[in-house]
C-alpha cells in the first residue's frame, strides 16, 4: 500500500459519522469509499445494526468513516432504540457529518436525520446517492438547490455508491474539512471490526437477502467456534430467532434453505478473507429476545 502514503507534514486525518435514513445506500457507499467490503448490504431496512469504522488511507490523508444504523422513526423495540442510539452517538467525537440522501429525494426520515446533524457543531457534507438512477439529468440541479437551500452545508456532492461516481470529489472535500495531523490507523487497516464479527454479518446478510419479507428482523447471527487451521478457517454459527414458526422459515424443507444460506455465507467468506472457510450452521429460539436489553448485549449489540 506504499502508493497510498501521506504526506509528512501536510497530512489531513479525522473521522466522518455517516448519516441517513435506511436504504439510501450508507454501507454501499462507505464499502466503494474504503475499497473494501466491511460493511454488508441488502434492499431490507435494519441491514446494519452496528457502529463499523471504514477506514480510507489517501495520499492527502486519512478519513476514517463512521458506518451507523439508518435513523427511523416509530420503532419501540429495543433493537429500534439501540440502532437510533448507535447512530446518534456516532456524532460523538468525529470531525464531520455526512448525510446520505438518494437522488431526487428528501423524505421525512431525511430531515430526521438532518436535524440530527443540524443539532450538533459539526460541520456538514451532502452526498446525493444513486444520481446514476436518475432519467432526466437536468432535474438534479434544481433538486439540489432545493435541498440544499437553508441547510448549512459545506458541499453538496451527486454520487453514484455503486458505479463510483463522485467519489474521488467527496473525499476531497471531506478532508478539507480535517485537521492536519497524522493518521489515526495503519495504512494497511480497513476497519476496527475483527474478522470473528464479519463472519457473523456476512451470514445475516444471507438470511435477509435469501428469505426476503418471510423473515422477520428479529434474528441474529452468533459466532461460537472460531478456530485457525492454518489456511483453513473453521466456524460454528448459530442463527437466533424468536419463534419456532421463524426456526422453519430459517431452515426450509429438509434443511434446503439453511443449507443455501450456509453456502453463499461461506463463499462470501472465502471471498472476502481469501482462504478456505468450513461453515456448520444450526438455527436456535430465544423468545423476544430483540426486545430484550441484557440479551442485546450478550449478541453484541452495546452501546
Amino acid at each position: 500500500m506504499s502508493d497510498n502514503a501521506t504526506v509528512p507534514g501536510s497530512a489531513r486525518s479525522g473521522m466522518v459519522a455517516v448519516l441517513g435514513r435506511p436504504n439510501v445506500g450508507k454501507s454501499t457507499l462507505i464499502n466503494a469509499l474504503v475499497g473494501f467490503r466491511i460493511s454488508i448490504v441488502s434492499p431490507r431496512p435494519q441491514t446494519t445494526r452496528h457502529r463499523i469504522l471504514g477506514i480510507s488511507s489517501l495520499p492527502q490523508g486519512q478519513l476514517v468513516y463512521v458506518d451507523t444504523p439508518g435513523l427511523h422513526a416509530g420503532g419501540k423495540r429495543a433493537m429500534n432504540r439501540y440502532m437510533n442510539r448507535a447512530a446518534i452517538g456516532a456524532l460523538e467525537g468525529v470531525q464531520a457529518g455526512l448525510l446520505v440522501v438518494e437522488a431526487g429525494q428528501w423524505r421525512e426520515e431525511d430531515e430526521r436525520a438532518f436535524k440530527v446533524l443540524a443539532d450538533s457543531p459539526l460541520p456538514r457534507v451532502l452526498a446525493i446517492n444513486k444520481v446514476d438512477l436518475v432519467k432526466d439529468k437536468s432535474s438534479l440541479l434544481p433538486y439540489l438547490a432545493r435541498v440544499g437551500e437553508g441547510r448549512g452545508f459545506s458541499a453538496i456532492v451527486p454520487v453514484s455508491a455503486r458505479k463510483g461516481v463522485g467519489l474521488d470529489d467527496l473525499q476531497r472535500r471531506l478532508l478539507e474539512l480535517m485537521p492536519e495531523g497524522e493518521p489515526l490507523y495503519g495504512e494497511d487497516e480497513v476497519t476496527d471490526r475483527s474478522e470473528r464479527f464479519l463472519v457473523a454479518e456476512l451470514v445475516r446478510e444471507q438470511l435477509m437477502r435469501q428469505l426476503g419479507d418471510e423473515l422477520p428482523y428479529s434474528s441474529t447471527v452468533e459466532i461460537e467456534h472460531f478456530e485457525e487451521e492454518g489456511r483453513l478457517l473453521r466456524l460454528h454459527a448459530v442463527v437466533w430467532v424468536e419463534r419456532e414458526g421463524q426456526k422453519a422459515i430459517v431452515v426450509g424443507s429438509g434443511g434446503e434453505r439453511m443449507r443455501a444460506i450456509g453456502q453463499a455465507a461461506r463463499l462470501a467468506m472465502e471471498k472476502l478473507l481469501g482462504r478456505k472457510v468450513f461453515l456448520q450452521l444450526w438455527c436456535k429460539v430465544r423468545e423476544n429476545w430483540s426486545d430484550d436489553e441484557a440479551q442485546l448485549r450478550r449478541f453484541g449489540y452495546g452501546d
